[in-house]
């Protein structure tokens, strides 16, 4: 918890908008929650300890602003078409209003400013502007959401795009940014099955970033580089963080594969095969680089000193949350496999 008193207002009115915006009946209440979020998420986003957060606050406005007028110009314009606001089956409005809501949550190709705007900002911010500001515009989205030919590209170039981007990066929020943009296709293809699946989803994301976000904070890490010889007297400390980072991937049996294997099962029932290699193959991808950071970490550039017998002791940004988001990350596959089977 900040111990700052206008930090802890700006994320009350901050989480207020999200809530405003899922409890809202109408559109124009719907956006009214969307704007008090975002105008209680600029004044977090800059610091004097970090020279590019004012740039990078500056990014982040602009494209939601214009989302956000976008937004409710169409609103206001299918008000002034139809007279009276309501939800149909229309796929060009329904089209339309989703274009600006997949702005906000970056998805490809709508994605660009995300690398850039999560790179100057800190470990906190990066995981408020992944997780927290992301549920809102989801919900909405899954208001309109049916599944034709513009939401099956938008799947698609998200995984491909979220895959490869990742691929040459050596920031370690670029790889989390571009690691979202992939899960975005996840999140979409989830809600044409249902919401329930839509929060299923999304709440194991945001452990596995909990957790992960939580190691980095407490180690100072921001690069890959940062982690070859940084944790050599800490071994526990590169297995937690390893392990959320798979777990993260979608590599079985850790809880990032359970919500990934449901949503397989229902691509399969409904006969979606293309879709469900791409995104199969897509994860491979991310997979793949969250292996080489481990691979390298772990056995190419790892050395100790033999005659070093005390032990480094670091400071964790929250100890109870790290431990416990290893526990859940470990055993949540059986946990969960559990529960289904009971049903």
């Amino acid at each position: 918890m900040p111990n700052n008193s206008i930090k802890i207002l700006f994320l009350s009115t901050l989480s207020s908008g999200v809530l405003i915006s899922l409890c809202a009946n109408s559109w124009l209440g719907a956006w009214m929650g969307l704007e008090i979020n975002l105008l209680s998420f600029i004044p977090l986003l800059s610091s004097t300890k970090n020279m590019f957060s004012t740039e990078a606050s500056l990014k982040y406005f602009l494209i939601q602003a214009i989302a956000s007028s976008t937004l409710l110009f169409l609103i206001l314009l299918k008000i002034n078409i139809q007279e009276i606001f309501y939800l149909d089956k229309n796929k060009m409005w329904n089209t339309l209003l989703m274009t600006p809501l997949l702005m906000k949550i970056a998805c490809a190709p709508f994605h660009w400013w995300l690398p850039s705007v999560v790179e100057g900002l800190s470990w906190m911010n990066c995981f408020i502007i992944l997780s927290i500001q992301k549920a809102a515009p989801l919900i909405l989205i899954s208001y309109l959401l049916t599944n034709n030919i513009f939401i099956q590209f938008m799947v698609i170039s998200s995984a491909i795009i979220g895959a490869i981007g990742g691929l040459n990066q050596i920031s370690m929020r670029k790889i989390l940014s571009f690691s979202s943009v992939n899960h975005i296709s996840w999140m979409l293809v989830s809600m044409t099955m249902g919401s329930n699946l839509l929060m299923i989803y999304f709440i194991i994301y945001m452990i596995n970033l909990i957790s992960i976000i939580s190691m980095m904070v407490s180690m100072n890490l921001s690069y890959i580089t940062q982690t070859f010889n940084l944790m050599n007297n800490k071994k526990i400390i590169k297995f937690i963080l390893f392990t959320s980072m798979l777990s993260l991937g979608g590599l079985p049996p850790f809880l990032g594969f359970f919500s990934k294997w449901v949503i397989i099962q229902y691509l399969i029932q409904n006969v979606m095969y293309t879709t469900t290699v791409i995104l199969i193959l897509t994860s491979l991808l991310t997979l793949f680089y969250y292996m080489r950071v481990m691979y390298t970490t772990l056995l190419i550039t790892n050395s100790e000193v033999i005659w070093i017998t005390s032990t480094l002791h670091f400071k964790f940004y929250n100890s109870n949350i790290i431990m416990f988001s290893l526990i859940i990350i470990t055993l949540g596959m059986l946990i969960c496999t559990m529960i289904l089977l009971a049903q």
